[in-house]
């Protein structure tokens, strides 16, 4: 089909009047997008809390990745940092607005977890940033509690964990946990 010329100069006049009012809404268009949450990484949180890959948890940040999500377990990423002492994650994951107080299966929150394996850095993170050290996990414990015990008391436990998590790489100094303990409470002591 042909078009006369007059036909094509307005065809040409429209495409150009579209294109100049259009072209405000693309500029708008692209900056919203740059402003829009990043992609979320492949790897998932819980692998990037378990591994201590600060990059990784950066990047789901980022991405406006549900930081509370539980995995299989019903463990939080901050609640697997804390466990596996990935102390620069768990901060991270503080810093970003994880929720402190997120109980994992047991009932019991990062703070439970920090205490009972004597992350002190990690104990303390929590607690300036509100974590709630009168929570009781389904055991009737705080994290008070579960550390203010004598450790022949709870080596047992210790023992069991370490057999199940050990080939995951989990391990425990029983001598700096036998030491650590009762500073531990101390400093959740300090915080009612």
């Amino acid at each position: 089909m042909m078009y006369s010329q007059s036909i094509l100069s307005k065809m040409t006049l429209l495409l150009c009047f579209v294109a100049l009012f259009s072209f405000p809404a693309c500029i708008e268009n692209s900056s919203d997008s740059s402003a829009q949450k990043k992609e979320a990484p492949q790897r998932s949180l819980h692998e990037a809390a378990y591994m201590g890959d600060v990059a990784l948890i950066q990047a789901h940040i980022a991405a406006g990745s549900d930081l509370n999500q539980k995995d299989d377990f019903g463990s939080t990423p901050l609640i697997v940092a804390t466990t596996f002492g990935k102390t620069e994650v768990a901060r991270q994951l503080i810093k970003a607005g994880a929720d402190l107080n997120a109980t994992g299966a047991d009932g019991g929150t990062a703070l439970h977890g920090a205490a009972f394996y004597c992350r002190t850095e990690i104990v303390q993170a929590l607690l300036r940033n509100g974590a709630d050290p009168h929570v009781r996990n389904l055991f009737g414990s705080t994290a008070l509690e579960s550390v203010a015990a004598p450790f022949g008391e709870v080596k047992m436990v210790y023992d069991q964990i370490s057999k199940d998590l050990g080939p995951l790489g989990f391990k425990l100094d029983y001598d700096y946990l036998q030491a650590t303990r009762p500073k531990v409470a101390k400093a959740i002591e300090q915080a009612l």
